[in-house]
């Protein structure tokens, strides 16, 4: 098994798609990443070698992206100076609503989570 940044890779995928499990890792980026490494993109994770999983490891400090948890704590320190500014965006995440302008009368089930249904509500 394949750890990279704390994540561990999926096995039996091949390489491009099993790097999009780190968090900020796209397929563009994860191809990238392959080409620069060169590594074959056919590899699977399981098949990869020692010195290949290495070259990896180096490629992915020498890219100037944020990965897994520096991602994670400027996305969380992002949303948490909009809640403290008190913008609206900052209101909509706290009272966890859609932030971009969908609808939500019928739908946004995702977000505001399964249906509470009201009862005595007669005419």
């Amino acid at each position: 098994m394949v750890r990279l940044l704390g994540t561990d890779l999926p096995r039996n995928k091949r390489i491009e798609y099993a790097l999009t499990y780190i968090h900020g890792i796209g397929l563009t980026s994860a191809k990238l990443i392959v080409k620069n490494a060169k590594i074959d993109s056919q590899t699977r994770t399981d098949d990869l070698t020692n010195e290949e999983t290495i070259a990896l490891r180096d490629e992915l400090e020498a890219i100037d992206l944020k990965l897994e948890g520096d991602l994670r704590r400027f996305n969380g320190l992002n949303i948490k100076r909009l809640n403290e500014i008190n913008c609206h965006r900052g209101k909509r995440h706290r009272n966890s609503l859609p932030v971009r302008g969908q609808r939500t009368r019928t739908n946004a089930r995702s977000r505001r989570g399964s249906k509470k249904t009201v009862t005595g509500k007669k005419k």
